[in-house]
């Protein structure tokens, strides 16, 4: 085993996104750690880090996406691993964070699944925890550990402004809850803020929306977290036609895309889809969408690694 400088930045991953691993290390000019992340006969998950990293700043880069189960146990026993092997701090990046939807008990007898997963992360060793996008801002507080939220705003903002040139623009959240991001969006652009005032019957079925603002003779950028079965997000942008824009933009940070929303999103009025690659994109997707735009956030989560091993501010990324 080779010798090692103590407190060396150490990048590790399991299987739900390498691609991006390898584009943040990239970014870092440094190598990807040696560790193995595979199944035993009976689908344990099974991790071996084949590396000296005794006194390492080590960081653990993996989306809790689909199959969530599978890739929040590669985490915690990667992490798991590591602390046994007596590195000196482990931080979870994780760039989508799941089990982040039932954050609060909104009906009896639900956990708040979001705090458990808090717990878990910590009790595997994690010292800190990085993001991109919480659903929820109050996630942060269920940790005893520090929790950096990146945004990934300046990326899509950057993007975005190139396709609106100069065109009238509204920015509209598809609900109450996303009204911070988009009204974040909308004083970078310099654009009216309008909402969508959702009633559901169900958790995945909307049973009314109503457009709140002026988005007439826009263009309309819809902004969310997330997107997953597309169902608000599409009968959002038909809402927003009929109330006279030019066209819609859709923007989303993480692309869950569970079906049937690559259907939804073909058949709908959304003229172009910009999300980023928090998510690997599914081969339905990256097939069936025409209109979609990946954009990368390893630049964003490689400069805050940067800052976190060398003890420099991360919030100053956004002001």
């Amino acid at each position: 085993m080779s010798e090692r400088a103590k407190d060396e930045l150490e990048i590790f991953t399991g299987n739900s996104n390498p691609a991006l691993a390898r584009e943040v290390c990239e970014h870092l000019h440094v190598e990807l750690g040696e560790a193995e992340v595979g199944r035993f006969p009976d689908g344990e998950v099974m991790v071996e880090v084949r590396q000296n990293v005794r006194g390492g700043d080590c960081f653990v880069l993996q989306s809790t996406c689909s199959p969530p189960n599978d890739n929040l146990m590669e985490l915690l026993l990667l992490m798991d691993a590591l602390r046994r092997a007596s590195a000196k701090r482990i931080t979870a990046v994780i760039p989508y964070f799941g089990y982040s939807r039932q954050d609060r008990k909104v009906a009896p007898r639900v956990p708040i699944s979001a705090k458990l997963v808090a717990d878990l992360i910590t009790t595997a060793g994690a010292s800190r925890v990085l993001t991109v996008d919480l659903h929820a801002g109050q996630i942060q507080g269920f940790f005893n550990i520090p929790v950096d939220n990146l945004y990934a705003m300046p990326v899509l903002v950057q993007y975005l402004r190139r396709q609106i040139d100069n065109k009238k623009v509204s920015v509209v959240a598809p609900d109450a809850g996303g009204v911070e991001r988009a009204r974040a969006f909308a004083r970078r652009l310099n654009a009216n803020l309008a909402i969508i005032d959702k009633r559901r019957q169900r958790a995945s079925e909307v049973a009314e929306m109503n457009l709140v603002g002026e988005v007439r003779d826009s263009v309309a950028l819809l902004i969310d977290d997330m997107i997953d079965t597309a169902g608000t997000i599409t009968e959002a942008a038909k809402v927003i036609m009929a109330a006279g824009a030019t066209e819609v933009i859709a923007c989303a940070t993480h692309p869950i895309l569970s079906d049937p929303a690559c259907e939804r999103i073909g058949k709908s009025v959304i003229k172009e889809l910009v999300t980023t690659n928090s998510i690997p994109l599914k081969a339905k997707a990256q097939a069936e969408l025409s209109n979609l735009k990946v954009l990368s956030v390893a630049s964003l989560i490689a400069e805050a690694i940067r800052r976190i091993h060398n003890e420099e501010s991360v919030s100053s990324l956004f002001s």
